[in-house]
């Protein structure tokens, strides 16, 4: 499946709108930035699972697939703050790309 960044918004806002039918309040930037908080975490779980740094007597066999979950969460809530903050979040992403871009070229790479 390949989906634009603009379909992947456009199908979490859709996921946002049902959410908001049975959440207990409207979500603002704090409770996108404490659940983001908390999907950092759960990524920052799953690499420490794939690195090998808990004692886990086996393996994880589904490790890769809940990185990946996991990573898919932390670019949704970041979404959801963009949202709420009115920002577009495709064109913010290549304008810090132009900004990399001319300090790699001032600095001769």
């Amino acid at each position: 499946m390949s989906l634009t960044f603009s379909e992947m918004q456009e199908m979490y806002r859709e996921t946002v709108k049902r959410y908001n039918k049975i959440e207990l309040q409207d979500w603002k930037a704090e409770g996108a930035m404490i659940e983001l908080s908390k999907q950092v975490g759960e990524l920052a779980k799953q690499v420490m699972i794939k690195e090998k740094y808990y004692a886990l007597t086996d393996e994880v066999p589904d490790v890769d697939e809940r990185l990946g979950n996991e990573m898919a969460d932390v670019i949704a809530q970041v979404m959801r703050l963009a949202d709420y903050y009115k920002i577009d979040l495709e064109k913010a992403f290549v304008e810090a790309r132009e900004d990399e871009n001319h300090y790699l070229v001032s600095r001769g790479v």
